[in-house]
């Protein structure tokens, strides 16, 4: 075979992460289970794509960006009311058309806060477009475009991403003219859109579509030989700052008992073990964010946008301090990224032994979602077993990037499904008949079912697929294709 081997073992050709004997075998299985072979490639090309494109819906408040996205996803998510600011939190929905999948972000509904108009608008829309691969500009049409849809384009020239002008609110022919005005901002054709009524939304996606990028395949990790991304993450004055100024053995980095001192992201090349990490000091997340305000606010969006650009999301937690609400949420948007998690419990050796009593129970009951991350007990301030994280996250990195092949997978799949069937509902007994992984970084797979699989079943194959084969540091996602009646099966 002439396949190009991967950093992480897999092999790089037009099957994916299957070769091609594996995928002639495949395929042979899944036409004597009688799964159509379309329905089967579909499956896998869907859970083994790279990242999905990204595009960023914004605009100013009250021009009907939930709405439209709304339209774009084709079902009533996102949350639209007729009055400025409703959408504050950062919203991300997979979305389709033409038969291509992308994210949509729903941006809207900034902040007015004391910082002035001009820098809220900003701040938003600087983190919107910097996250996005292309981006919908959404102007009212009735009522044209404004000093602060001015003020956006000046950002999005800034940024160079490719922008599809969205002229919303035009119901009908005659308000086409209205939003031919809007060739005056310099972005190109205007799209007149009715995102309520659904008209021109179609060219409108069609443009979206010229403007974003193909789903990438397997290749995410980046140039090979190239720094890996570590993301620092965590709430305010856990000692983020603190432990990279320790890591990087000077002080790189403003440290201050006021939380929340850091705003931006600070991206620092460390060797370590003779290897180059990039480190990323996150500004720490405060609260919820639709609670937050101004500069706070901002940082947490900030925050966000570097964990999507990280492989490795390093959790700190402050030991000394009962886990709260705010870790558990930071914990859940690494896993929902799909990074590779380490657990680094900071002020360790501020602890005695009835707080690490109950820290050791806390982790049990309110992490038990993350047991599988690997954990240091660090000090920041005294630099405690900081040789620890470098060999914590080389083993959350192996594990983001394991492949099972094929063949090892089924035959497991075959033993436990023999060993441990799934439960009878309704006078059925549904089987998982084969599967495969379709992809890493983190690792995907895919089952082929005789019928709906509960989701207490999907966990238990994923602890033990943990126990079997590792995957030690990194979130797994599963999905399950169930195989349609016969009397139903296309010819």
């Amino acid at each position: 075979m002439n396949d190009q081997i991967q950093p992480d073992g897999s092999a790089e050709h037009e099957h994916g992460a299957l070769g091609d004997a594996e995928y002639a075998a495949f395929m042979e299985l899944a036409a004597e289970e009688g799964f159509d072979v379309e329905e089967v490639e579909g499956a896998i090309d869907a859970a083994g794509h790279g990242p999905l494109p990204v595009l960023a819906v914004v605009g100013r408040p009250n021009v009907g960006k939930s709405t439209l996205v709304n339209r774009i996803i084709g079902r009533r998510e996102a949350v639209v009311e007729d009055k400025p600011g409703v959408t504050r939190d950062r919203v991300t929905y997979e979305a389709e058309w033409a038969g291509r999948r992308f994210k949509v972000v729903d941006t809207g509904g900034w902040e007015q806060d004391v910082l002035g108009i001009d820098a809220s608008v900003a701040a938003q829309a600087e983190y919107a477009i910097e996250a996005a691969d292309a981006v919908v500009f959404v102007v009212d049409a009735k009522v044209g475009a404004t000093d602060t849809d001015e003020a956006v384009v000046r950002l999005l020239r800034k940024a160079g991403k490719p922008v599809v002008l969205c002229a919303n609110k035009v119901d009908g022919p005659s308000g086409e003219a209205d939003a031919s005005y809007l060739w005056s901002l310099g972005l190109g054709e205007p799209h007149p859109v009715s995102a309520l009524h659904g008209r021109g939304t179609g060219d409108m996606l069609d443009a979206v579509l010229e403007a974003l990028p193909e789903a990438p395949e397997q290749a995410f990790g980046g140039v090979v030989g190239g720094p890996r991304r570590i993301a620092l993450i965590g709430r305010p004055n856990v000692g983020k700052s603190s432990l990279l100024n320790k890591v990087a053995g000077e002080e790189r980095v403003v440290v201050n008992e006021l939380a929340g001192t850091t705003r931006d992201p600070v991206d620092e090349l460390i060797e370590l073990g003779g290897v180059t990490w990039k480190f990323v000091d996150t500004a720490g997340i405060r609260k919820r964010v639709h609670l937050q305000q101004g500069a706070d606010y901002y940082a947490s969006l900030r925050t966000a946008a570097a964990v999507e650009k990280a492989e490795v999301a390093v959790i700190l937690i402050d030991a000394s301090e009962s886990i709260s609400v705010q870790d558990q949420r930071i914990v859940t948007m690494a896993v929902d990224a799909g990074r590779a998690v380490v657990l680094a419990f900071n002020k360790w050796d501020t602890l005695d032994e009835e707080r690490r009593y109950y820290l050791e129970r806390e982790i049990e009951t309110e992490l038990g979602q993350v047991a599988w991350a690997p954990r240091v007990n660090v000090s920041a301030r005294t630099g405690r077993h900081m040789e620890k994280l470098v060999p914590a996250i080389e083993t959350a990195l192996a594990g983001w990037e394991t492949r099972v092949p094929t063949g090892r997978l089924n035959a497991f799949l075959g033993e436990l499904v023999a060993a441990h069937p799934h439960p009878v509902r309704g006078g059925k007994q549904p089987r998982i008949l084969f599967g495969t992984q379709a992809g890493t970084k983190p690792p995907r797979f895919v089952l082929f079912a005789s019928g709906f699989i509960e989701a207490g079943y999907r966990r238990f194959i994923e602890r033990r697929l943990r126990e079997e084969f590792g995957f030690e540091g990194t979130p797994i996602h599963m999905s399950v294709r169930v195989r349609e009646k016969r009397g139903t099966k296309k010819k």
